[in-house]
Order: structure tokens, then C-alpha cells, then sequence
């Protein structure tokens, strides 16, 4: 994304000082930092040395087909400073470096698509947002948290020490860019603290936050050992991978601090995953459940998938290939032993041992939430909460785990109150009734609309248990599922209800007598309605309701095929069957109208009535009210009484 404020017009040469104006989302976030109360105001050095331990990776990464980028300074590392009688703390890496251009399109602007999606989360509570701001690639803002200027000196690896640049600014609105002689290859970013942030100035504070955020960054993170004469740098972190350590030597809350450190991540993981893979292939994974869902969970081109490493060699972050895409929200590292050093995106697809360490990781993240929804259901309910739906489309996605998946589904149900989706189709068949051979379910535009469908009457008044859907996606996935444990799914709003054992001898002579006393009527409903529905007939489901629409075993639903219209897909017009409900007050009225006229316009308006019901749109909505408004009047006038 480029800055929409260009350099301001200036007739030195480009290496000179310019003065650049940030991108309109940068002020944005700038103004944030500088006027919002903070809960973490610590965030910014987390995710400072997150960058240098960035750059130090992909220095290394570079240097696998140059090695001579690493020459000058082979041991990678980061360096703090921390001067109390200036007030300024300084991060310094001797990774990648910078030159100006990246300089000023890397600090300048914010280069993700997400940054709108950024703004839009903040609603008001800032204290709350201020926790974001490392999911959003806006890491490098938070310095001005704490700083009122923050000065940036780099050079690029490989670069003349005369090719150096200079970057500052005090976070009002433009910043300054300048080529300068830097000596050493890397970056440094010195802050200059805000008179109230002057603890971290204080080596002491420093130092407990580096083992409390960082300290199982890759590289060694060195200061001043203690005592102000010193000259000498000690390392303050273990400075060692926590994925390489065996399970024994790591502690939940060090496993804790990794999380939030590679996910940029305030809250605790809701659960890991941590394992070593030998014999035919070698690899350890380290993966997580978060505890909520980033902002562009949905949007199919963010960045997603682990950080990998090959021989402990930093590769790239966000490898997608070694997840399927319904997993996205996993986090994690994955170090393998068997892939060459110059892997790339391309050959990752294409490399067979990547395929088969998937479905490995794949089968660790299904049993680890099995584990979850066993053994800690309420932090299963939040993950539920925040990624049911993306799991979901592993229904489709992901056929040989299918198994797997469908006990971790979950559903609001009839037998569960305030539309909790807390069901689990193990439960359902813990209370099917005796004989019951179906699973029934119903997908409604929302979980309300779906409790009251007339479609399920019967159902709830036989106490049979129906799974309530409610989401978009529900449609597509219940059309990929056919039995579990032996039993059915069943739309209740599709085709007959197959009551099978559960219909009594009496339940089929009422509804032969009725059937044979409606003919007449339901013949005559057909013929009113004309091509609007494929039948009129007596209602195996309505107890309340005077009629609604069924589909067919294998018709597209309305609301589906509102979605592929909407894509530009031309969908085929279902024509559904209307059941009506003969012992409803209306429909004997309507049987007893002799005016062909008045039985055809309410037969109309039952139909109308039954389509709104289940989302339907009407083709003529002010018709619909007129005639509406007609039965009023006749139903107000004595002679117009239904009972």
C-alpha cells in the first residue's frame, strides 16, 4: 500500500534529509498510541524484539545462497541499551538491515490489506484495541507507546557502510529520511522515552521483561552487565529455541510466553501441542489454539499457516502448506530435517514429505481438540465460539478426517436453552427416543427463526430433540453428511419426516381419515397456486401453524440460492410442496369460501405467509400486504367470523 502524501518537493539530491508525510492509517494509529491509556504499555519491547528477531532470520535465510552477507559478523544477535540519564532505550540487531526505500515504505506505511479491518475492531474501547495491535502488522507503532521520538539507523547486509539511513520521527504526523555512513550492518532503534515511561530506562525492568516476553527468541538478547562501569554484554535470554527442549524442560507458563510471543498474542493459548516425529521422516511441531479469532479469519488472502524452520534455519512465516485451510487459526512452529535449505512456497506444494508431514500436523490439531472437548469443555465452548464455523469446513475440506471432525461439532438444539451451541451429536443420540432411527436438524436464517419453524412442530410436541443451524455455512456442510453412528441426518423442512417406529397405528388412521376428507380442498389449493409449488398436501409437521413449504429430497434451498445468485450463478427455481395443516382455524375457513375469488387470494396469502417464514422473498410485497389487509376487514365483519 503506498503513502498517499508524497515528498514534498525539494531540489537536493535523494540522499539528502527529506521530510515525508505518514500514510493516513499510520496517523491514525500514531494518534492512538499517543492519546490512549494502555493496560501492556510493555507490548512495544515484545514487539521490537520480535523484529530484530526477524531480521536476524532472514539475514540467516539469505545467507544460505550468499554467504558472504554474514562475513563481517558471523553470530548473529540483538543488543539492548538502556541509559536512564537520557532517557532512551535502544534495540540493536545485526540481522537484514534496511535501505532507504525500505525504510520509508517499511516505517512509512502500513503494508497489509487488513489495516481498515484494523480500525473498524477498535469501537471505541481503546484500552481493549491496544491488545490488537501486534495481530495487524503494526508492531513496530507501538514504540510510541512509550516513546515521544523514536530515531531508526540501518544498513542493509551487503550494502557500503555510505549506503546507511536514518530515519526519525516524533509521531506528528511526518518523519524525516536521510542517507547517512552506518558502520555496522542491522538496525538500531533507539526511543526516547516519555517523561512518564522512564522505567524503561531502568536495565533492571528491562532485563525482567526480555525473560518474561522474549525469552526464547533464537538469538541471544545481550545488555550491559549490571553495574554502571561496565563495559561488557552478557546474555540475558536462554536464547535457544523452546520448540528444540524436550516437554520435561519446559514449564506451562514458559510454553505460555512463547505463544504470545509468536502470536503476538496478550491472552493465554486455550491449549498446545508439542512433538517430536522420528523414524522415516523427522520433524517437531508446536502448535496452538488460540483463544480468539484474529480479524481476518475470513479473508482467504491473509497471511496464515505455521513459521517454519528447516535444521533449526528460519525458512519463512506463514507456511500454509503444512495445514489445511480449515486448521488457519492454528499457530505454531514446525522445524523439520528431511526438506533442502532453499525450499520455497512452490516447491513446498509440490514436495511429497511436506504432504505427509500435513496430515500429521492435521491429525495432532483434531486430537488435541478432542482432548479439549473432553477433558476442559468450557475452554472448548470458547474455541467453539470463536472458530466452530472455520472448522466446519473440514466437513468437505477434508474427507478422511470427516470421522475425526463430526464428534467436535457442536449445535444449539430444542433441549438446549438461550440457543447455546453446546449439542454434540453424542449427546443427541444419548437422548434419541426409543425407535428413532433419524437425526433431525433444521437451518433457519438465525437460531430464533429456526426454534420457531413450523417445519419441526410435530417434532417438539413428540419431544424429539432437533439441532438448530443457523450459519451460512451450515447449508454446504449438512449437504456433506450422511449418518453417524448408524444414524441419518434429516432436514426437517425436506421431503417426509421419516417418523418410521415412531408414528402409532393411530397416528396413520387420523391421517388417512383426514386425507380422505381433504382431497377436495387440497385440489383445490393446487389449482389456485398453479406453478408456485409441485403439490398441496396434508401436513405431517404442523401442529400450530396453517401451512408451510417442504422441499424436496435434493432441492437447492432458498437461502442457497440467494448465495450463488448473488455470485452470478444462475440457479434452477425450486417449486416446493405447501402442507397445510387441516385443523388450523384458517384453513377451515378456507375450505368453507365459496367465492373462487377470496379462496384463491388467501390461499395466496398462505402461501406468501409460509415463504416469509422460512426467508423467502416475496415478488410483490405491497400485493401481499393488500391483500392481507382485505382478510382483515372480511375477518372483522360478523358474517366473516373464523370459529
Amino acid at each position: 500500500m503506498e503513502s498517499e502524501h508524497k515528498p514534498r518537493p525539494n531540489p537536493e539530491p535523494a540522499s539528502a534529509r527529506q521530510t515525508h508525510g505518514f500514510q493516513a492509517e499510520v496517523r491514525e494509529l500514531l494518534k492512538l498510541m499517543i492519546h490512549s491509556l494502555y493496560s501492556h504499555r510493555e507490548i512495544f519491547l515484545r514487539e521490537l524484539l520480535s523484529n530484530a528477531s526477524d531480521a536476524c532470520d532472514r539475514l540467516r535465510f539469505a545467507a544460505i545462497a550468499d554467504a558472504a552477507l554474514l562475513a563481517e559478523e558471523p553470530e548473529l544477535a540483538i543488543r539492548i541499551d538502556a541509559d536512564p540519564s537520557a532517557g532512551t532505550l535502544t534495540i540493536t540487531d545485526n540481522g537484514i538491515g534496511m535501505t532507504r526505500e525500505e525504510a520509508i515504505a517499511n516505517l512509512g506505511t502500513i503494508a497489509r490489506s487488513g489495516t481498515a479491518e484494523f480500525f473498524r475492531s477498535l469501537s471505541g474501547d481503546e484500552q481493549k484495541a491496544s491488545q490488537l495491535i501486534g495481530q495487524f502488522g503494526v508492531g513496530f507503532y507501538s514504540a510510541f507507546i512509550v516513546a515521544e521520538r523514536v530515531e531508526v539507523r540501518s544498513r542493509k547486509a551487503g550494502v557500503p557502510a555510505q549506503a546507511g539511513v536514518r530515519w526519525e520521527s516524533g509521531a506528528d504526523g511526518e518523519f524525516t529520511v536521510e542517507t547517512v555512513t552506518q558502520p555496522a550492518r542491522g538496525t538500531a532503534v533507539t526511543l526516547h522515552l516519555k517523561a512518564d515511561a522512564r522505567e524503561f530506562a531502568d536495565a533492571l525492568r528491562v532485563r525482567g521483561l526480555i525473560r518474561r516476553y522474549s525469552d526464547h527468541i533464537g538469538f541471544a538478547v545481550r545488555m550491559r552487565k549490571e553495574g554502571e562501569a561496565s563495559l561488557e554484554y552478557e546474555v540475558v535470554n536462554q536464547a535457544k529455541a523452546l520448540w528444540t527442549l524436550p516437554r520435561t524442560q519446559i514449564s506451562d507458563e514458559e510454553y505460555r510466553q512463547f505463544y504470545q510471543y509468536l502470536a503476538h498474542d496478550f491472552a493465554d493459548p486455550l491449549a498446545w501441542s508439542h512433538n517430536k516425529v522420528e523414524g522415516k521422516r523427522e520433524y517437531i511441531s508446536l502448535l496452538y489454539l488460540p483463544a480468539r479469532a484474529p480479524f481476518d479469519l475470513w479473508q482467504r488472502e491473509a497471511a496464515r499457516g505455521l513459521k517454519l524452520y528447516v535444521r533449526r534455519v528460519f525458512i519463512m512465516d506463514d507456511a500454509e502448506q503444512f495445514l489445511p485451510l480449515y486448521l488457519r487459526f492454528v499457530k505454531g512452529v514446525v522445524d523439520c530435517s528431511d526438506l533442502p535449505l532453499n525450499i520455497s512456497r512452490e516447491l513446498l506444494q509440490q514436495d511429497p514429505e511436506v504432504e505427509a508431514i500435513r496430515g500429521g500436523l492435521a491429525k495432532r490439531v483434531l486430537d488435541l481438540l478432542a482432548r479439549l472437548a473432553k477433558d476442559e469443555p468450557q475452554k472448548y465452548a470458547t474455541f467453539w465460539k470463536e472458530f466452530g464455523a472455520v472448522l466446519k469446513e473440514g466437513i468437505a475440506q477434508d474427507l478422511p478426517n470427516q470421522g475425526a471432525l463430526l464428534p467436535l461439532l457442536r449445535f444449539a438444539s430444542t433441549h438446549a436453552s438461550d440457543n447455546d451451541p453446546s449439542v454434540s451429536l453424542g449427546d443427541y443420540l444419548a437422548r434419541m427416543q426409543s425407535g428413532q432411527e433419524r437425526i433431525y436438524y433444521v437451518i433457519a436464517e438465525t437460531l430464533e427463526a429456526a426454534r420457531a419453524s413450523p417445519a419441526i412442530e410435530r417434532l417438539k410436541e413428540r419431544g424429539l430433540e432437533v439441532l438448530l443451524l443457523a450459519e451460512r455455512i451450515d447449508e454446504w456442510v449438512m449437504g456433506q453428511l450422511e449418518t453417524y453412528e448408524g444414524k441419518r441426518f434429516k432436514d426437517a423442512a425436506r421431503g417426509d419426516l421419516e417418523l418410521g417406529a415412531l408414528a402409532s397405528d393411530a397416528d396413520r388412521q387420523q391421517h388417512d381419515a383426514q386425507l380422505k376428507e381433504s382431497k377436495g380442498l387440497l385440489k383445490r389449493i393446487k389449482d389456485a397456486l398453479g406453478e408456485r409449488i409441485s403439490e398441496a398436501r396434508l401436513s405431517e409437521r404442523l401442529r400450530e401453524s396453517p401451512a408451510c413449504l417442504v422441499l424436496g429430497e435434493h432441492d437447492l434451498p432458498e437461502r442457497m440460492r440467494r448465495i450463488l445468485a448473488a455470485a452470478g450463478q444462475k440457479t434452477p427455481q425450486a417449486r416446493p410442496l405447501l402442507e397445510v395443516n387441516v385443523g388450523h382455524p384458517l384453513i377451515r375457513y378456507l375450505d368453507g369460501l365459496t367465492d373462487p375469488a377470496q379462496f384463491s387470494e388467501l390461499a395466496q396469502l398462505l402461501y406468501e405467509q409460509a415463504l416469509l417464514t422460512e426467508g423467502g422473498q416475496l415478488a410483490n410485497a405491497p400485493e401481499y400486504v393488500q391483500r392481507l389487509n382485505r382478510l382483515l376487514v372480511r375477518l372483522a365483519a360478523p358474517q366473516g367470523a373464523v370459529c
